[in-house]
């Protein structure tokens, strides 16, 4: 069961996950998406995320071919959305399936990597599309990650994070390991990591906020 966590940065009192711990939630999570990978693609191509690519897209200079970054990208429904504006996407994931299913359907170039061993090239991209993807790294890695986001992009770059929204939660749902965090959590972490807010707004639109389950913050690389 997910273990209650402080919105802070900062998690000294809870103890810290071991090496092979970390490991083995990695390979976990990601035989979890392995397994079900024609289903989580069924259940997920269909799904309305304009306002989240829109945002992104906004907060870039126009008239342009950008560098995205599709961290997570699954089984490439947006890599092949951005590609068809005429933009440069590049996709990522741990899921072996998933890349060789993006690499098909968004016919983009796709790196295998899981998100605690990451390997970036440094003021790359102008923006970095995280949907639905972040929280699936254990909190005490997360300044080590987006340390490594920030990195990858290029200066006035911008990360979107689409994030299932929780009290500071953390743990496993079924087959996933993941976190929940709040707006105050996430915005701490992303401060930490010298990231400036641009906006952020809950998701899907025009609900009551407690039918809103999904917090979405735009970030800009000063």
């Amino acid at each position: 069961m997910p273990t209650s966590k402080d919105n802070s940065p900062n998690h000294d009192a809870t103890p810290a996950l071991e090496a092979e711990q970390l490991k083995s939630l990695v390979a976990t999570t990601v035989a979890s998406y392995e397994t079900r990978a024609e289903q989580f693609w069924q259940g997920t191509k269909d799904h309305d995320v304009e306002q989240n690519r829109q945002a992104l897209l906004n907060a870039l200079p126009p008239g342009q071919a950008l560098n995205i970054l599709d961290l997570g990208c699954g089984p490439g429904r947006d890599l092949r959305y951005f590609k068809r504006l005429g933009h440069q996407p590049i996709g990522l994931d741990a899921c072996p399936t998933f890349c060789q299913m993006a690499q098909d359907f968004g016919e983009c170039e796709v790196w295998q990597q899981d998100f605690l061993q990451l390997d970036l090239p440094n003021n790359r991209f102008h923006g970095i599309f995280a949907n639905a993807s972040l929280f699936h790294v254990p909190q005490q890695e997360l300044p080590r990650v987006l340390t490594q986001l920030y990195d990858t992009l290029a200066p006035q770059g911008v990360l979107l994070s689409s994030n299932p929204r929780g009290t500071g939660m953390e743990g496993w749902n079924g087959q996933r390991y993941g976190a929940w965090h709040d707006f105050d959590q996430w915005h701490n972490f992303l401060v930490a990591a010298d990231f400036q807010l641009i906006q952020h707004y809950y998701r899907p639109p025009g609900l009551p906020r407690d039918q809103q389950h999904w917090l979405v913050t735009l970030w800009r690389k000063p």
